[in-house]
């Protein structure tokens, strides 16, 4: 059989591609091997890089628990103060133009609007319920308090407050006007009120002349928020009650809260409900409602932010130095593997390998301290805080399977790319002295 010219050049390649093809897997574990032996060997527990390879794993251990409960409870108590804020507001407000800022609703609005009680023509919207609000003073025999009923409807979302409630339970404002109300346990307390007792409510008239209005509404249920700017003041009634007191009309409210599927769309969200609204109706965001809150929110992410950093370069230098002892330590090794025809980059993988598993191990106890420290605390509520500085009584945690792999997986590539620098030194390490080297 005679074998063309053209048929053996395409064997040659062939063969030439599969060799290089094993050569590279067979290089790939022989670096793979090598690193493994030197993590498994006796002698390497025992010599003088042991106690500065823990010092580097306690490093990337400790800094990554930092890592992770800084983002779990600011995040956490980010989404919480952000609940809070919308279940007393709702997350955009829509209402008249006045200049009202006191704590009643100001010019009352028609609720027979084309955007209620469905809007549908704006999307991201998830619900949208009608308020009115009322400025009274609660007055016993001993005491007084002033206080703000918020008048609610059929169609409000009790989601929030069934979280809240701590004793009875939830008014029924579907039938026939009843005198229900909801309490919080800030002003029950201070009033001295228990369940089932009935709470005296005065009203400022519209006359001057006249004496103040008064209505008597029955504790049905109480709540505790921890937000104590809210629950100072709110106590929630019937919307009913409030258009009587208001004298308006059976379709007037105060205006509208609407909820939002994603917070971090409100802007846009509003934007879009301005448009979709009469011109004679202003809307406005808890964003801008609250903004000195939100604008404290925000500075959370920038200390998370710094203490990423911070904790990464902490954990990066310490795992340079036990990779230079590592180096410096298997100088001889270094030389006989070059004498034997190893490239530069060849003999930094093996060292780069060993890192690798260093900054593996460091991750594992990381994560298994840091979210055992976080599910004790979802579920123990260990940590307390002062509700009249952060608006909740213990520190939240948020817990998210996306977060946790992104900062492992940002910690691992960013220590391994710092440790591509100092590997370069073994580049510098000739054959002859390291074989020499002791």
């Amino acid at each position: 059989m005679v074998v063309l010219p053209q048929e053996k050049h395409t064997k040659s390649r062939i063969k030439s591609v599969f060799l290089k093809k094993v050569n590279r897997i067979i290089s790939v574990n022989l670096e793979f091997f090598i690193a493994k032996r030197i993590v498994s060997s006796k002698d390497h527990k025992s010599n003088i890089s042991a106690p500065i390879i823990k010092i580097a794993i306690a490093a990337i251990v400790l800094g990554f628990v930092v890592m992770l409960v800084s983002i779990a409870t600011s995040v956490g108590l980010q989404k919480k103060i952000k609940e809070k804020v919308s279940a007393f507001n709702g997350d955009i407000v829509i209402t008249n133009f006045d200049t009202n800022f006191s704590n009643d609703s100001g010019i009352p609005i028609s609720k027979q609007q084309d955007f209620y009680p469905d809007f549908n023509s704006v999307e991201g919207i998830k619900h949208i319920q009608v308020v009115a609000l009322k400025g009274g003073v609660i007055r016993t025999e001993t005491d007084f308090e002033g206080v703000v009923v918020k008048g609610v409807g059929d169609d409000y979302d009790w989601q929030y407050f069934d979280e809240f409630l701590t004793e009875g339970t939830l008014p029924n404002f579907t039938a026939d006007l009843n005198s229900e109300t909801l309490i919080s346990s800030y002003l029950a307390k201070r009033l001295g009120f228990e369940l089932g007792d009935t709470v005296s409510t005065y009203f400022l008239n519209s006359d001057s002349t006249k004496a103040p209005r008064s209505l008597g509404l029955t504790i049905v249920g109480i709540y505790d928020s921890g937000f104590l700017e809210f629950d100072k003041q709110f106590m929630l009634a019937d919307i009913r009650h409030v258009q009587r007191l208001n004298k308006w009309e059976e379709d007037q409210i105060g205006g509208f809260e609407i909820f939002v599927t994603d917070f971090d769309e409100i802007n846009e969200v509003r934007n879009a409900i301005y448009a979709e609204t009469p011109s004679t109706l202003d809307t406005i965001s808890i964003r801008d409602k609250y903004r000195s809150i939100f604008e404290w929110l925000e500075l959370f992410d920038f200390n998370v932010a710094l203490i990423i950093g911070i904790m990464i370069l902490v954990a990066g230098i310490n795992m340079i130095t036990a990779l230079l002892v590592l180096i410096l330590e298997r100088t001889q090794m270094i030389g006989i593997l070059k004498a034997l025809g190893s490239s530069d980059w060849s003999v930094r993988k093996v060292f780069l390998y060993n890192a690798m598993y260093l900054i593996g191990v460091g991750l594992f106890w990381g994560n298994l301290i840091g979210i055992g420290i976080l599910l004790i605390q979802k579920y123990f509520k260990v940590f307390t805080l002062d509700p009249a500085t952060y608006y909740v009584s213990e520190a939240p945690v948020y817990l998210d399977i996306g977060y946790i792999l992104l900062l492992n997986a940002g910690t691992f590539l960013l220590c391994l790319t710092m440790l591509l620098v100092p590997s370069y030194v073994i580049s510098k390490i000739s054959p002859v002295k390291a074989i020499r080297f002791d």
